[in-house]
């Protein structure tokens, strides 16, 4: 398959795959393209137009976002919006005459559905737009019409089972491939594994059972969609394609329904308490108010208005405009929020759970250490290897790349000339350069595997010292690689051989007898940032796991380097035997987990949501769909393959851990400003309630009429609506924060009845001090209760959005500062203007709004007694 500048990888899958892929992997290849029923000269157009009506195009499933009406729909999918809803329509179906209850609430519920729909449709067309795909193509062999066999590019998804693929240098691997030939192949499976390393991919030689293989994607035999060709060629028989894949039907389990977020489960569990809070207290106010006033009508229109103010109507639009402000503010440092959920979600998570290659590291492989043969720095091995990569012939590996690139030795190899070269090949593991400087002798340099080297070698140089490498000699050098292996380091040892100039051509057989000199250590190197990164995670109160499908020793000396704690590490063979309760008590202790398998990194995911934690997954790979789809917060990036973008919740366009903590504190600000929201409304509407009971109770008259209500509520409403744009304190954004409705529930009945030792002040007031203790002045004690209930309620917004002393130690925002302001001055002006006649208000003698005056003084003050009680008791305030 051609090059492809933005390919969709792919990684493991269903067991189902698993298996086929295991049982295909040693057939001899007579058998298997019997059994596929195709023959190396290709399929013919009948057998091709068969297989795509039986088995469909060559494409994965892929999740693509609702119509635009059926994302409308799911935005009333809100218990306060229904409950609104409902309430318009009893309204509406009990009082006709007057419309303005029904269009108040009908407003409210406008603008909190239309501001969610309209953020999650831009966000999910800005996320499709970078999932634009580019069309591929392979090269099959398959029959013309006269009967002839060819070779021909084929759309990727026009490819069939029993296809005959050709693989060269460059290309993606178009579906599940068994390998019937191959030369020099090395494919690319870091999208699959994490490896950053190429493996070596061959034809079977010998027929075998592959019932003991662990892992699938350790069959040499097998290529799986969405890899890359990094070197060599191959023929191969296409055995699965489209979601039969791995890549496939790890793609279909990624589409459907997602699990609920903390943040799902956190708004619903608050807003059933708010709700049954509701139906409880309505109910008691209907029935109080019909025994004692004996109209039941005017009662059930005064216990519904109570409903709307008890309902938080303003909790979507609130929760929507923090969700929406903190995308908006992500966006600016190139952060692409899909969900807005998982902003809330950024701020409560306390485990994150990485990928390593790319993550913590530069996804780049390079020379770490050149050694000599006693582990001591030496040039000449640096010298020596660095000829051997300058002057091989062949598609230079990572491995020679990071040599070059290492030092600049250009002017040392240019003494020499190339003379002849022996190709790596895979049961070598290994590959020799001749050359020659003009002086009458070859110099053989060879580098590769441990092991596949001493084999060859029977000398070994230290400086100037050359002695013959004895068995002993021999342990310690494999003792002195394998300590690297176990730092991390992937180890080459090089060698090197002088001969007489001769013209004959060079073979396998001269690497024999041969000097080792040293050996190459490579590393895929921490960010720089990366410590940088997970210690600020760390600070705020967020653990840091790495979970990868890279080899435990690399993983281990990653994490060391970056700060992480690797006394416990798990590899994905030992998680796999594990019940859920011995995986629970595992995971808590365990830092680095390696060699994990897709499924595997989401059990862990699983594990950690079920102790409690809210998980963040970072990963950019096919293998870390599951993880991505079951964490709280899903985080990609935008190079990743297409179905791990699906999967995220976030992408960053940027691979960088530092936008991680800016995310984090974003989530805490916006969470944060919700629960003010929260729980102003909550203790308000409760003080609210018990007032009304009290007043209802021994008044001739109602406390408040039902438009009265619905303008006070809608008034304070309005006052709240700047809250997304509050700061909050520094102290608040140190630690996760996550819904708690027990807190809620304990908040709202400590702080609720204080304003309701100020409303029943104000009712001894205005029933004895004013007068207005009749029918006939039931005007007056209702404006009176108006301008109070609605400056202590807007009042709260300071009083409660901070733990410190308002105005003194913590100012909100201009915004929330010019609004409630705003809100007080119209709210005493509403009984002297028509709008108050309108609604049976009448203006207020001076002397009242002294006595407001001390009312809402001593209320801040008991207010913040109360927070200061509250708070050496449970320790948290907001």
């Amino acid at each position: 398959m051609k090059k492809n500048s933005n390919p969709m990888a792919g990684k493991a899958p269903a067991a189902s795959a698993r298996v086929a892929a295991a049982e295909e992997a040693f057939r001899a290849n007579d058998e298997l393209l019997a059994a596929l029923e195709t023959t190396t000269n290709g399929l013919d157009e009948e057998q091709i137009d068969d297989r795509l009506h039986r088995d469909g195009l060559n494409e994965v499933t892929h999740e693509k976002p609702p119509h635009w009406t059926l994302q409308l729909l799911l935005a009333f999918k809100n218990p306060f919006i229904v409950v609104l809803l409902v309430l318009a329509g009893v309204e509406l179906g009990t009082d006709r005459s007057d419309l303005t209850g029904p269009i108040i609430i009908g407003a409210m519920v406008a603008i909190s559905v239309g501001l969610n729909f309209f953020q999650e449709f831009r966000s999910s067309q800005a996320a499709e737009k970078l999932k634009a795909m580019v069309r591929n193509t392979a090269t099959v062999t398959r029959k013309a019409s006269d009967g002839h066999s060819e070779q021909i590019e084929v759309p990727v998804v026009e490819l069939v089972t029993g296809d005959i693929v050709h693989l060269a240098a460059g290309d993606m691997v178009p579906a599940d491939l068994r390998l019937l030939s191959a030369k020099d192949l090395f494919i690319s499976q870091a999208i699959l594994t994490g490896e950053s390393l190429p493996v070596e991919k061959a034809a079977p030689t010998r027929v075998e059972s592959a019932g003991n293989l662990g892992n699938p994607l350790d069959l040499p035999t097998v290529c799986y969609m969405g890899t890359n060709t990094i070197s060599g060629t191959a023929s191969a028989v296409v055995v699965a394609t489209g979601k039969r894949t791995y890549l496939g039907s790890l793609a279909h389990s990624m589409s459907g329904q997602r699990v609920q977020t903390s943040f799902d489960r956190g708004v619903n569990s608050v807003s059933w308490l708010l709700i049954r809070f509701m139906l409880v207290m309505v109910p008691v106010v209907f029935l109080i108010n019909g025994f004692d006033k004996h109209n039941w009508t005017e009662a059930f229109l005064f216990a519904l208005s109570v409903a709307v103010g008890l309902t938080p109507e303003m909790l979507p639009l609130i929760v929507t405009a923090n969700l929406s402000k903190g995308a908006l503010a992500m966006s600016k440092r190139k952060v692409v929020v899909k969900r807005l959920n998982a902003i809330q979600n950024f701020g409560a998570m306390d485990v994150l759970c990485t990928d390593k290659t790319g993550t913590l590291t530069l996804d780049k492989i390079v020379l770490e250490r050149h050694l000599d043969l006693d582990g001591e720095e030496s040039d000449e091995a640096l010298e020596f290897g660095y000829i051997n990569s300058r002057f091989q012939t062949g598609l230079k590996n990572l491995m020679d790349k990071a040599v070059l690139e290492h030092r600049d030795l250009e002017a040392a190899a240019m003494r020499y000339r190339v003379v002849d070269e022996i190709p790596f090949d895979f049961q070598r593991r290994r590959m020799s350069v001749v050359v020659s400087d003009g002086r009458g002798e070859h110099l053989l340099i060879c580098k590769g595997a441990v092991e596949e080297m001493l084999s060859i070698c029977a000398y070994t140089k230290v400086g100037d010292v050359i002695e013959p490498l004895t068995d002993e000699r021999r342990s310690e050098i494999k003792a002195m690689t394998r300590r690297l292996n176990e730092d991390g380091l992937r180890v080459l040892v090089v060698a090197i051989q002088r001969q007489p100039q001769h013209d004959r051509p060079y073979s396998v057989a001269d690497e024999n007898g041969l000097i080792a000199v040293g050996c190459l250590a490579f590393l895929d190197p921490p960010k720089d940032s990366a410590a940088t990164a997970i210690r600020a995670l760390h600070q705020h109160g967020v653990a840091v796991k790495v979970i990868t499908g890279d080899n435990e020793a690399v993983t281990r000396k990653i994490c060391r380097e970056v700060g992480l704690d690797v006394t416990h590490s798990v590899q994905g063979r030992d998680i796999e035997p594990l019940d859920d309760a011995a995986l629970d008590a595992l995971v808590s202790r365990v830092v680095v987990f390696a060699k994990m398998s897709p499924l595997q990194k989401a059990r862990v995911v699983r594990s950690l949501q079920r102790l409690g934690h809210t998980v963040g997954f970072l990963g950019d790979g096919i293998n870390d769909a599951p993880a991505l789809h079951d964490a709280d917060v899903g985080i990609s990036v935008d190079t990743a393959t297409d179905i791990a973008k699906e999967s995220a919740d976030i992408i960053l366009l940027e691979k960088n851990l530092m936008v991680l903590e800016e995310g984090v504190l974003e989530g805490r600000v916006t969470f944060g400003n919700i629960m003010k929201y929260i729980k102003m409304t909550a203790s308000s509407n409760f003080g609210n309630v018990f007032s009304v009971l009290v007043a209802s109770a021994f008044l001739p008259f109602l406390p408040m009429l039902p438009l009265q209500i619905l303008v006070q509520n809608l008034l304070y409403d309005i006052s709240q609506l700047s809250i997304p744009f509050d700061r909050m304190d520094e102290e608040y954004l140190r630690k996760p924060r996550k819904w708690d409705a027990g807190d809620i529930g304990r908040f709202m009945f400590w702080i609720g009845p204080v304003s309701s030792i100020f409303d029943i002040t104000t009712f001894w007031l205005m029933w004895h001090y004013f007068g207005a203790n009749s029918k006939a002045h039931q005007s007056l004690f209702q404006s009176g209760w108006f301008i109070e209930g609605l400056l202590s309620q807007t009042l709260i917004v300071h009083m409660i959005r901070t733990r410190r002393v308002p105005f003194v130690q913590s100012v909100a925002a201009a915004p929330v500062l010019g609004l409630t302001i705003a809100i007080i001055v119209a709210g005493m002006l509403i009984p002297f203007s028509a709008l108050g006649a309108k609604i049976g208000m009448v203006p207020l003698p001076p002397m009242y709004f002294a006595w407001l005056a001390v009312t809402l003084v001593s209320y801040c003050v008991l207010t913040q007694l109360m927070k200061v009680i509250y708070i050496r008791r449970y320790g948290k305030w907001l």
